[in-house]
This record gives structure tokens, C-alpha cells and sequence, in this order.
């Protein structure tokens, strides 16, 4: 009897435990990846919040691909506030999504707020308002949207202090 409680205690030894393990390793790989897709879907939220407080402002023309032509000071003012409020949630999107390596679903989450981004520094109100907008923003995400402006303005971006 006790050759046979020593042989299962080796059986779980050299199965049960890896196999304990394997389980234990996955569970917690997945509840990392539902964590990150709730996040994701949290700045999603966040960002078609914002799309209504531009639909909202109908009259400053956010989704044109020109900039409002004569904007009035109220309306210059109106804007900066919607660009600034992009920013920031810019900037929590790559605190939150960015990584210097990446999985195939963390570049694919990614890749959509890279595309925003793109979009929006397209805009040459945005495009010209940014160096006032990134002051004391992360300095890796100023690196990664004036990288993206540049590229996608033809010029590059100096901010200002």
C-alpha cells in the first residue's frame, strides 16, 4: 500500500503539478487579455463621447477635411477646448494601448487610435494647434503624436515651453 501512495504522489508530482501550473498560467493570460480588451473598450466609449461633443459643435466643422475658414473668437475658443480634450484622450489611449512590443491583438487595438490620431493631425487647426496642446503631456506620447503629425502634416512640430 504504501509503494502505491508513494507512486501516486510521483504521478502528481510529475503531472498534476505542471499540469497545475499550465492551467494556473492560461487563467491568468486570459483574465490579462480581458482586462486590456475592457480598457480598449473603455477609451472607445471615451472617444465616441468626444465624437458627440463634436457633433454638439456642429458649427465648428470638426469632420470636414478643412479647417473652419474666419472662425470667430468664441468659436476659436470652443475648438481649442474639443482639441484639448482629444489630446488628452490621446494621450490615455497611449498610456493605456501603446507597448514597445506587442501582441498581434495589442497592435490591432492599437493600430485604430494610431489611425485617429493620423486622422485628426491631418487637420491643419489641429495640426497647428498642437505644439500649445502637448505642453506637459508625456513626453514619450509628444514623441509619438509629433512622429505621427510629421509624417502625416509634411512638417515637423516643435513645441513650445
Amino acid at each position: 500500500m504504501r509503494d502505491l501512495l508513494e507512486l501516486a504522489s510521483f504521478a502528481v508530482t510529475v503531472v498534476g503539478l505542471p499540469f497545475a501550473i499550465l492551467v494556473f498560467a492560461r487563467q491568468q493570460r486570459a483574465e490579462r487579455e480581458n482586462e486590456e480588451e475592457a480598457a480598449y473598450l473603455h477609451l472607445a466609449d471615451a472617444y465616441n463621447h468626444f465624437l458627440e461633443v463634436v457633433l454638439a459643435h456642429s458649427d465648428l466643422q470638426l469632420r470636414t477635411n478643412t479647417p473652419l475658414p474666419n472662425p470667430t473668437p468664441e468659436q476659436n475658443e470652443r475648438m481649442l477646448v474639443i482639441f484639448d480634450m482629444l489630446v488628452s484622450l490621446f494621450e490615455r489611449a497611449y498610456l493605456v494601448a501603446h507597448k514597445p512590443e506587442m501582441t498581434p491583438s495589442e497592435q490591432r487595438r492599437w493600430n485604430s487610435w494610431d489611425d485617429y490620431m493620423r486622422e485628426w493631425c491631418r487637420r491643419e487647426d489641429f495640426f497647428n494647434a498642437l505644439p500649445f496642446l502637448l505642453r506637459g503631456e508625456d513626453p514619450e506620447f509628444q514623441t509619438c503624436i509629433t512622429r505621427l503629425a510629421a509624417e502625416e502634416g509634411g512638417r515637423p512640430i516643435i513645441i513650445t515651453a
